[in-house]
């Protein structure tokens, strides 16, 4: 269920509020891409600035745009693992057909207190859940042990992604993982070695301006064409580094304002659009993969 290229969807917002017509486009843009499903509401999505009616109403319209053509992954983040409870059960009424949650930041639970929380969203709920452990955002690694242990105890627990940037951390996960557990590449410039080690796919930021792209390569990877997604990562390898040349998601909304999907690359503080400089980069990343004439 968890294979394939997943979209970290980018909030589109104009003038203080969520634009709703440039959401449409970039969930039509997904379609058509032929991404595998979305994740409304992750760290792309901004979901710290959203409020709840927001966060609510992002993933409500993202479930009814793609119309069941592809899967949602509603993002869930939280470090009051009762409050996330409170949260999920309100979302899953909504129909997505997982949640990706995020390991508590800020309050850094040991080892133990990640088990438990996740432990405890997976007894409440009954929604597929995918783990998502990015220490350089969170402030705590969840080591794959943890991992390892929540995967096997927990039918719901279906898949990890990755973003902690190591791949001896996936590749003991893949080696360990039991049968039909996915490992999802957190860092887009690390999909095609998270592949190799035997990943099952990817959480894009990438794939918000590059849907299609991103699509193929991971297809590539499955039907053993080798060389294909090795020029395709080649090929996009520009843009996955000028993508997080400022915190994301401020340069994938500076990509999707150049190429017209986004009306606006407007972003929330604490965070800030990105300097001149740095727009200079994502449009010559952008030409080098071929999106921007």
């Amino acid at each position: 269920m968890m294979r394939g290229c997943w979209t970290a969807l980018a909030t589109p917002f104009k003038d203080g509020g969520i634009d709703w017509v440039s959401l449409e486009r970039l969930l039509k843009r997904q379609i058509e891409g032929g991404v595998g499903g979305i994740v409304p509401c992750g760290t792309t999505g901004e979901t710290p600035v959203l409020s709840e009616e927001e966060y609510v109403e992002v993933i409500r319209r993202s479930i009814a745009g793609v119309d069941r053509k592809i899967l949602v992954m509603a993002g869930l983040s939280g470090n009051s693992t009762e409050k996330l409870i409170i949260q999920a059960k309100r979302v899953a009424a909504l129909g997505p057909d997982a949640f990706l949650v995020v390991t508590p930041y800020y309050n850094k639970p040991t080892q133990r207190g990640l088990y438990e929380h996740y432990a405890r969203l997976a007894q409440a709920i009954e929604i597929p859940i995918c783990l998502y452990n990015v220490p350089s955002r969170t402030g705590v690694n969840m080591e794959p042990e943890t991992v390892l242990a929540l995967a096997r105890e927990f039918p719901q627990i279906k898949a990890v992604k990755e973003a902690s940037g190591s791949l001896d951390q996936v590749s003991v996960i893949c080696r360990g993982a039991p049968s039909g557990f996915c490992v999802l590449s957190g860092d887009d410039s690390l999909t095609l070695p998270v592949l190799a080690v035997g990943g099952t796919g990817v959480v894009s930021v990438a794939s918000n301006v590059a849907a299609f792209e991103m699509s193929a390569l991971v297809s590539a990877w499955d039907q053993m064409d080798q060389d294909k997604a090795r020029r395709i990562h080649g090929k996009l390898f520009p843009l996955f580094k000028a993508l997080f040349l400022e915190t994301s998601p401020a340069p994938v909304k500076c990509a999707l304002e150049r190429l017209g999907i986004f009306n606006s690359s407007e972003v929330r503080l604490p965070l800030v659009a990105c300097s001149s400089e740095t727009v200079k980069k994502i449009d010559d990343a952008l030409r080098q993969a071929g999106l921007l004439h």
